[in-house]
């Protein structure tokens, strides 16, 4: 009886190693599978997001190793085709992903534009006697897609000067876009600053003149001075008139 028992420990001993074996493995299976999984879910993405730019899947590695190095450093939100532009290797590539970025250009003008109809229609359906105001939109777009002899007014509050320019190029006829500095982006800010000079709702609603917030427009185009400034795109550069 006593060695029945013995050899029935032994036996239960003998097996504990394959038993932590077989568990050891299970747990290393079920972890590689995950990880396969991710990979292959990684790769489809790189994938679609090459397809989207109209690249190539080396085309859209290369990218990525770019923005790991100095340019990514220096212009982390930089798009595929300014970065491999920048970087390109020979002519012949800097002029593909020029070619490339142009045409995705035109796209997204042309999706901006078509939507920007359909929201100053809507806005004419809901709000027919409500002066817009603007978000600045159309400066997202390339100047060169903004009307040349459109005028780009800023000004900012309690700025007596900048009422009277602005009443000033509404008596003229002249057709421009108002950018109010630091509204907060307050709508109410800007229609009551385009009520207390005068400007006619009807030319707002005929987008003869738009009402925007500035959101740092006026910082970015780069113009020296004080306000009201009335400034042009001419030739790629803001002159101010």
């Amino acid at each position: 009886m006593k060695s029945s028992l013995t050899y029935a420990l032994l036996a239960l001993i003998a097996l504990v190693p394959a038993l932590s074996l077989a568990q050891s493995a299970t747990t290393s299976d079920s972890r590689i599978v995950p990880s396969l999984e991710e990979t292959a879910g990684d790769t489809a993405l790189d994938e679609r997001l090459a397809t989207d730019w109209g690249l190539k899947s080396e085309e859209w590695t290369r990218y990525q190793a770019l923005m790991q190095g100095p340019l990514g450093i220096y212009s982390p939100n930089l798009d595929p085709l300014t970065a491999l532009g920048i970087e390109a290797r020979t002519d012949e590539e800097r002029r593909r992903y020029a070619e490339l970025q142009v045409q995705a250009e035109a796209r997204r003008v042309e999706k901006l534009l078509t939507y920007q109809r359909a929201y100053d229609a809507a806005w004419q359906r809901l709000y027919p006697d409500l002066q817009r105001v603007g978000t600045s939109s159309l400066s997202s777009l390339p100047q060169s897609s903004l009307p040349p002899t459109r005028l780009a007014v800023f000004v900012k509050e309690n700025c007596p000067a900048c009422e009277r320019r602005v009443r000033q190029l509404q008596a003229e006829g002249a057709e421009f876009d108002l950018y109010l500095v630091d509204s907060r982006q307050d709508d109410a800010r800007v229609r009551q600053w385009a009520e207390r000079v005068g400007i006619e709702p009807d030319k707002v609603r005929d987008r003869a003149i738009t009402l925007n917030h500035d959101n740092g427009r006026w910082l970015a185009i780069g113009v020296q001075g004080e306000l009201p400034a009335v400034v042009r795109e001419v030739g790629g550069q803001w002159q101010r008139l």
